[in-house]
């Protein structure tokens, strides 16, 4: 019998994925400011030779691996925060060479 996820629910869903989407604005916002300090380094750093071809692999390198970072941990946090990860079926819950000491 599969256990029904919380995230089944109308209720828990909104909420969980309501918070969810106020912290990606909020990283989005952090990843701006990586951005504006990674060109800023380098603009101090290398002064003129700043081609704009380095600007935008800059912007879309370091955006995107911060928004990429946030999504990712976010999911974790959703999945965690919601009990989506206790509803899942464990394959090993009667293994004996499997260690369930949490």
């Amino acid at each position: 019998m599969v256990k029904p996820s919380p995230l089944d629910n109308g209720d828990t869903s909104k909420v969980a994925w309501t918070r969810y989407r106020r912290l990606m604005k909020g990283m989005s916002l952090v990843s701006l400011l990586a951005v504006v300090g990674a060109l800023g380094w380098l603009r101090f750093s290398i002064g003129d030779a700043l081609s704009i071809h380095m600007i935008i692999a800059t912007t879309a390198g370091v955006g995107l691996s911060v928004l990429l970072g946030a999504a990712l941990m976010g999911l974790v946090f959703l999945s965690s925060g919601s009990g989506h990860d206790e509803a899942i079926d464990d394959p090993f819950e009667n293994d004996p060479d499997m260690n369930h000491d949490r």
